[in-house]
């Protein structure tokens, strides 16, 4: 029996090294898609970088050390906070390149509505705590979570392919060669996560990423200049507006932290938007129950009920979002990327993502750090993100498995049914959301609320089981 693969519990802690190790792939996995959002939304990379790591630690310490989950920037808000600006005649600064930037009073007021967000989070924490697991079961039971989970992983499927397939504006050569780059980074990782024993055994997806670059590094050395599959990305686009910084900014500048300015107009454009992480975070929860009881099993420990911990993990996410708002963050939530990565890696440990946390505000002061990160081949991204994201997917299955939902039920084939539909639906066919009376509906939100409704329905006359 290999007990080194068994993996490590919330409650446990790695020796320095393999904890330093852990942690740097929980970065590893967390950057690309919140570096993603700040450039998208226009908000400062180093910034954002900084935010993710302080609410981590915030949300750890709320929920009483006990909630292993990450917290980084959403990307259900990124239409509310585009839509914001266009709508106040606020356009962005230039930096250089593809990169731009909204000007700080922008980032100001979008900063008010996020913190107002977090009152959304907090108050569905409250009424799970004041009505109890057994009545969030019967709203959010395990045929809408495992399918809410499901979908997650699946709207971020064409993301992963699109960044798998990717070259740098410069590349001269086959565009295959992204995929190419991609692909042997995902086969990597599987063959990594499945015949690798020990403490490398839980590192696949490091080990992943740098087969990866490896092998974009070959492509560059044989091809020459215009083979680069590395991306590159200014020290200005880092450093402007920055805090304070060194010299020039190119070796240490501090975020560019900022304070909110009051704006109700951000608050009725990004308030209505955190209910759609409600029902995400409270997949990512189950999600994270499930594993985490695995390895305590096989471990012959007792039972870690996370699920129970529902209203320390809403209220902890909107008390994150004021965080990073009042800091000059975007909104966020915890991260399914960094549950795959625990999934698949087995390690589970509070610490590990403390030191992760405290990694990635280091970063975020060091230029070069954030230049050597973000220079990672996009092609070797999306090759750890169609492992993560189908893992994301997978576990939805596993919810559903783990709660034993009976798949002969009408009343469960046709919630599952139709969550699943309207969601992917929604994203793929409709641009990611819909129109309810003037308030755009992420398709996450709307499949859940929907699959919500419909359960509550159909759920009428049922009878209680016999005891």
């Amino acid at each position: 029996m290999n007990n080194q693969r068994v993996g490590y519990l919330p409650d446990e802690r790695p020796v320095f090294g393999k904890l330093l190790l852990y942690a740097i792939q929980q970065v590893v996995v967390m950057f690309p898609a919140t570096v993603t959002v700040a450039l998208i939304t226009g908000f400062h990379v180093s910034t954002t970088i900084f935010a993710s790591g302080l609410a981590t630690i915030c949300f750890i310490l709320i929920t009483g050390r006990k909630i292993p989950l990450y917290y980084g920037s959403s990307f259900s808000y990124l239409s509310a906070i585009s839509g914001l600006m266009a709508a106040q005649g606020i356009e962005r600064v230039a930096l250089g390149g593809d990169v731009s930037v909204l000007p700080m009073h922008g980032i100001q007021m979008a900063q008010f509505g996020i913190i107002a967000s977090g009152l959304v989070s907090i108050l569905a924490g409250v009424l799970v705590r004041v009505s109890g697991p057994k009545a969030v079961e019967k709203v959010l039971p395990p045929t809408i979570t495992g399918p809410v989970a499901m979908i997650i992983g699946l709207t971020l499927a064409g993301s992963a392919m699109g960044d798998a397939t990717a070259v740098t504006a410069s590349f001269a050569g086959p565009t295959g060669w992204g995929l190419a780059v991609a692909m042997v980074t995902l086969l990597s990782t599987i063959l990594f996560s499945r015949y690798l024993k020990g403490f490398l055994g839980q590192l696949p997806l490091l080990l992943g990423a740098a087969v990866g670059c490896g092998f974009a590094g070959l492509i560059l050395l044989i091809g020459g200049p215009d083979h680069n599959l590395f991306r590159a990305i200014s020290s200005e686009a880092i450093t402007s507006f920055s805090s304070w910084q060194l010299g020039n900014g190119s070796i240490f500048a501090l975020p560019a932290f900022s304070l909110p300015k009051i704006s109700w107009v951000a608050v009725a454009a990004i308030m209505p938007i955190a209910i759609a992480t409600i029902p995400e975070s409270t997949a990512h929860i189950y999600q994270i129950d499930l594993y985490v009881n695995d390895v305590a099993k096989k471990k012959g420990k007792g039972r870690y009920d996370l699920v129970s911990l529902l209203d320390r993990n809403l209220i902890g996410d909107g008390l994150c979002d004021m965080v990073t708002g009042f800091i000059g963050g975007p909104a966020g939530t915890n991260y399914g990327e960094n549950i795959s990565t625990m999934a698949i890696t087995r390690v589970f440990s509070i610490s590990v993502l403390v030191l992760a946390s405290v990694f990635a505000m280091i970063v975020s002061c060091f230029t070069p750090l954030i230049q050597a990160i973000y220079g990672i081949p996009q092609a070797v991204i999306g090759g750890l993100e169609i492992y993560l994201f189908g893992a994301i997917a997978a576990q939805g299955i596993g919810i559903m498995i783990e709660k034993k939902v009976d798949m002969f039920s009408s009343k469960n084939i046709a919630v599952i049914a139709s969550t699943i539909t309207i969601g992917l639906g929604v994203y793929y066919g409709l641009g990611g959301s819909i129109n309810l009376f003037g308030w755009q509906c992420p398709a996450i939100a709307g499949a859940a609320i929907f699959g919500i409704l419909l359960n509550l329905l159909l759920s009428v006359g049922d009878k209680k089981a016999s005891e």
